[in-house]
C-alpha cells in the first residue's frame, strides 16, 4: 500500500531486547473536498495510520522526518493482536509495516545523503541531533533533526548493547 499524507508527531526511535531500531510514528491521510453550495474546502474520508520501520530504515526516519512534514509511504498493512493489560480481552489493530518512506516534495524541498550501511545512521543521528540543539529548531523543514522524546526525560533511545 501507499500513503501520501502527514506526520502527527516526530517519529519515536527504540530499542527492541535484541537492539533492533523501531521507528513508531503515525500517518493521516485525508483527501480535500470543495462544497459546491458554498465553495469551501474541507477534509474528508481522514484517516490516521499507524506506521513502524525497523534497522536502518528506522534510524533514517527519526533522523530525516519530523511532525507535520508531507511524506510518502510504501509498506503493507499487518494485523498487531494483543492482550489488554486491564481488562485481559484480546485487542488487535490493521497497522502499516513501511517498507520505504520519504519527504513528499510536491511542497518542499530536500537534500539526500547516502548513508553507510552497518549502523552507521545511529552514529549520524547522535551528531546531527546534537548539532540541531545547538542551532534551534523553529524550521521544521530545516536540515535539523528534531529533539526527542528521550530527550525530554521519556523512554530509553539507547540500544541495549
Amino acid at each position: 500500500m501507499t500513503l501520501t499524507g502527514r506526520l502527527t508527531a516526530t517519529p519515536e526511535l527504540r530499542f527492541s531486547a535484541q537492539g533492533v531500531a523501531v521507528a513508531a510514528f503515525t500517518i493521516v491521510t485525508s483527501r480535500r473536498v470543495k462544497d459546491q453550495t458554498t465553495g469551501e474546502w474541507s477534509d474528508a474520508d481522514t484517516t490516521y495510520w499507524d506506521c513502524k520501520a525497523f534497522k536502518q530504515l528506522a534510524e533514517n526516519v527519526c533522523a530525516s522526518l519530523d511532525k507535520g512534514m508531507e511524506v510518502v509511504a510504501v509498506g503493507r498493512a499487518v494485523q498487531e493482536s494483543w492482550e489488554d493489560r486491564q481488562s485481559g480481552a484480546k485487542r488487535s489493530k490493521i497497522a502499516v509495516r513501511v517498507d520505504a518512506i520519504g519527504p513528499s516534495l510536491r511542497a518542499a524541498t530536500t537534500r539526500v545523503e547516502k548513508t553507510s550501511g552497518g549502523g552507521q545512521g545511529r552514529q549520524r543521528y547522535e551528531e546531527a541531533r546534537r548539532e540541531s540543539s545547538r542551532e534551534g529548531m523553529d524550521d521544521p523543514w530545516g536540515s535539523g533533526v528534531p529533539g526527542t522524546q528521550a530527550q525530554a526525560g521519556g523512554w530509553d533511545s539507547e540500544p541495549p548493547f
